[in-house]
């Protein structure tokens, strides 16, 4: 990282866990290295997707089905350079910090010996764990909910206690809409936001005619 004072503040993509229902910021994870690419899909929800129903082939059931997957790199490089101020690099190298990424994917041990008491006490219908909500966060105008679809790792490198040093990673992140969440749900209001703001930004966009595409108008 550049030390030239008039160098403009890096801003880092991440990921923040909020409490679903409060809203509370319970974990962020910054990644260390932006990645350079970030591929996004998006599939339409079409009424008349089947081509069954002509007259619902321009309709749509909802928001697409969207994808983003970011692929990062970390190293604990820099931190060795300075073991004073980096102590969990210097014992863990990188473990820790995909820990926190791999966490994403994990009920919390506690409420696992939760419900294993409750189904050992006779308890008929135990529902599913919910887990904090991931928001994927790529400045301030793409702050988004998502689920992690996929979760791969590469680790290269290994200090004399097997710590990996550096590692590639590869999320894919499914984001959650309105459908998904519904509207009084704080993640369907982030959505919404979300889309919004795409919205607006497709509105300040150049625009063009159609004589740039060689007509005079459509025939």
């Amino acid at each position: 990282m550049t030390t030239f004072p008039n160098s403009p503040r890096l801003i880092r993509g991440g990921i923040v866990l909020v409490d679903p229902e409060s809203g509370q910021v319970l974990r962020v994870i910054a990644f260390q290295y932006n990645p350079d690419t970030l591929t996004r899909t998006l599939q339409p929800k079409a009424v008349g997707a089947d081509g069954q129903d002509r007259s619902r082939a321009l309709r749509l059931s909802g928001p697409p089905v969207e994808t983003i997957k970011p692929e990062a790199e970390i190293d604990a490089t820099d931190q060795l350079e300075f073991p004073d101020q980096n102590p969990s690099a210097v014992e863990f190298g990188v473990a820790a910090e995909l820990a926190a990424l791999e966490t994403l994917l994990y009920p919390a041990s506690a409420q696992l010996i939760a419900n294993n008491g409750l189904q050992s006490a006779g308890t008929l219908e135990i529902m599913p764990l919910e887990t904090p909500l991931p928001l994927f966060i790529w400045g301030k105008n793409r702050v988004v909910p998502v689920r992690v679809t996929d979760f791969s790792v590469t680790e290269e490198g290994f200090d004399a206690r097997l710590s990996p040093l550096r590692a590639k990673l590869s999320l894919s992140l499914r984001v959650l809409s309105v459908d998904d969440l519904g509207f009084g749900h704080k993640g369907g209001a982030l959505y919404l936001t979300y889309q919004q703001t795409k919205e607006r930004l497709a509105g300040r966009g150049p625009g063009a005619s159609l004589p740039a595409l060689g007509l005079t108008g459509i025939p």
